[in-house]
């Protein structure tokens, strides 16, 4: 008798071992928590400093990409328009990684790679609307009269640089064309703005070891200029690009007093193209710290920070107090470029201005 009890509760044991066993080894239930939803946490000015934009601004851009973002579907507890914007949004504003970026709103790292690329594109794809060269007159000549006002520079609708921005070594073996003459990797940006620092055509494709000069000389800039659609307007550029009708740069050696007050204007007036670039940089620090994506997802991120920067100027969203560039440190007389091959009629036309305009 007691030998039949003893056999049944050691059966009873086992069954258990077995069912915890078989416990232990099952998937873990899945867990959704909470997402943080800074939109409803910080006042408008803690917002600013965390996302770049004012919360009025960031309904506006949400209202304009929020078809493109959306998910399609109720199941699994797809992220909301809102929470996507507001972690690209937070990526551009720091340049942190993902998965830092991911702690924001509780998410996981290849979530937050997702979100980025996804949300990028779609400003991206805003860029005909808010990137573009004035193509009517009443257009070039509120430019020209912008510029004008602040050095005497005539016809100007355009100041043109390149800046790089920082990115990883490509794994391939294209990578060292990306690396610049300073020694690190990079994508060389063209940009071209007006007095008031509005990116008006912008180029994010080339490896940082391509020259400025190149760059231009294979944009479709450069054939709109050659086909003559702009008139008579110029662009300001410093000594790294050729001297032509529609381009002008400094002169390498002022001699008289009007080319030295041609020279004067001339990088007074093109210094906003300089200004541009710290403003932008300092503004989605991403920029300057670097990008650590695919190349696809690198550049649709700057041309995304483009058109979030004219966003923020056509709706007056000013900068924080704390992020505005002093125009001192940007300020640079003497350009670190070479001086680049120099083109007659380029030649023709500059000393034609300087005897005429900039003629004591």
């Amino acid at each position: 008798m007691s030998s039949s009890v003893e056999l049944s509760s050691s059966d009873d044991s086992s069954d258990e071992e077995i069912v915890l066993e078989i416990i232990m080894r099952l998937p873990k239930p899945r867990v959704v928590r909470e997402r943080y939803n800074p939109l409803n946490n910080f006042d408008d000015h803690e917002f600013k400093c965390r996302f770049r934009l004012s919360k009025q601004t960031f309904l506006i851009l949400l209202h304009m990409i929020e078809d493109e973002i959306m998910h399609q579907t109720c199941c699994n507890n797809a992220i909301s328009p809102v929470n996507q914007l507001l972690v690209a949004l937070r990526y551009y504003a720091t340049g942190a990684f993902q998965e830092v970026m991911g702690d924001l709103i509780h998410i996981h790292k290849s979530t937050v790679c997702r979100i980025i690329k996804r949300v990028s594109v779609a400003i991206a794809k805003l860029r005909h609307h808010f990137i573009k060269m004035p193509t009517s007159q009443n257009e070039q000549h509120a430019i020209q009269l912008g510029f004008y006002r602040m050095r005497g520079f005539p016809t100007v609708i355009g100041a043109i640089d390149c800046s790089h921005v920082r990115i990883q070594s490509p794994n391939s073996d294209i990578g060292e064309q990306f690396r610049n003459r300073k020694g690190y990797f990079s994508i060389n940006v063209q940009a071209v703005c007006t007095s008031n620092l509005v990116i008006t055509n912008l180029v994010a494709r080339w490896p940082g070891s391509v020259h400025d000069s190149t760059i231009f000389d294979n944009s479709m800039l450069r054939a709109q200029f050659e086909n003559n659609e702009f008139g008579k307007c110029v662009l300001l550029g410093d000594g790294g690009y050729p001297c032509r009708s529609y381009l002008l740069t400094p002169l390498l050696n002022p001699r008289s007093e009007s080319e030295r007050r041609y020279q004067k204007a001339q990088i007074g007036t093109r210094n906003v193209i300089e200004r541009l670039f710290g403003i932008w940089k300092r503004r989605f620090p991403v920029l300057a710290i670097g990008l650590r994506t695919k190349e696809d997802t690198t550049m649709a991120t700057i041309v995304a920070t483009a058109v979030l920067h004219n966003l923020l100027i056509q709706e007056n969203d000013v900068m924080p107090p704390e992020d505005i560039v002093d125009d001192q440190e940007l300020f640079q007389e003497i350009t670190t470029l070479p001086i680049a091959r120099q083109n007659e009629v380029g030649n023709a036309v500059r000393t034609n201005l300087i005897n005429t305009v900039f003629h004591i």
